[in-house]
């Protein structure tokens, strides 16, 4: 059983837990994730490590409450238990494991999309603790939906916000932006990192193959079991056919075939729909019964 110890509510929807598993905690490292199993009846939750304190034997995770098995975890407050927590899973960011004075040699550019922010915190974090200053870029679609701006802001070298409506920031979305900085002020990047909805990573990485930076995605939002055995985060990285749970999350972004991945990502949805008509009738029910 594993402890929340806290829990905070980040816009509409979107909550954050820190929780209690001195182990992962110990063991995490930039770019992994773990998986979740809120009780006896809960399916297997993958989701990338938010953040993670070794002294503590905490690791934060940041959740959008959509589904059946979300909504549920939503329901959980501080001093609940989950089941388990499995993890660390997949392979650290490439830049772990790099040499840290070619590391320090190049300009980064993270690039984060709704709760695609909370996995991009703790690899901002990681260049700050080794003395590399990173810019990022968070968008969401409005002020609202924009999460965990203080945190990263404290680690970022500079931090540019974007809103589809424009209610905070900067006018258009991540692309829009991504084109303003590098084309009309002249910034130069070696590398660029993007993590968030799929569809923005397909654009990302279109508009950057066009600009000539090489741009590394995260293929979490794929994931369904985060082990390999179900093949629903199968995908084809330079016509090569890849899990993105074993061999990933995170890919070359021009190699990876987004069309596949996308279509792929919608696979469930009769499921999916079918379970959280079955949750909400359970939880009406229950209400009633009350």
């Amino acid at each position: 059983m594993y402890k929340i110890v806290k829990k905070n509510d980040l816009a509409p929807n979107i909550f954050e837990m820190d929780i209690l598993a001195p182990r992962v905690a110990n063991s995490a490292q930039p770019g992994q994730f773990i998986i979740i199993i809120a009780d006896e009846e809960g399916e297997r939750i993958p989701l990338t490590i938010c953040d993670y304190d070794k002294e503590k034997g905490t690791v934060s995770i940041v959740v959008q409450a959509m589904g059946c098995s979300t909504k549920k975890m939503a329901s959980y407050n501080e001093g609940d238990y989950f089941k388990d927590v499995v993890g660390p899973l997949g392979k650290p960011s490439e830049y772990v494991e790099e040499d840290i004075e070619e590391v320090k040699k190049k300009k980064v550019l993270f690039v984060a999309g709704g709760v695609g922010a909370a996995p991009v915190y703790p690899q901002v974090r990681w260049f700050r603790e080794h003395g590399i200053d990173v810019d990022v870029i968070v968008g969401a679609k409005t002020k609202d939906l924009i999460i965990l701006k203080d945190k990263i802001e404290s680690v970022a070298g500079k931090l540019y916000i974007a809103t589809d409506d424009g209610s905070y920031g900067f006018n258009g979305m991540v692309t829009g932006l991504i084109e303003d900085l590098v084309v009309n002020q002249g910034k130069h990047y070696d590398l660029i990192i993007s993590i968030g909805p799929m569809i923005m990573m397909k654009f990302v990485c279109l508009l950057t193959k066009k600009l000539g930076i090489r741009t590394i995605v995260s293929l979490n939002p794929i994931m369904v079991d985060g082990t390999g055995m179900c093949g629903a985060c199968r995908v084809t990285v330079g016509n090569e056919t890849k899990f993105a749970c074993v061999d990933g999350p995170e890919f070359d972004g021009h190699l990876v075939d987004f069309d596949e991945a996308l279509k792929r990502q919608t696979q469930y949805k009769p499921e999916e729909k079918a379970s959280d008509e079955k949750h909400v009738c359970k939880c009406q029910q229950q209400g009633g019964a009350k």
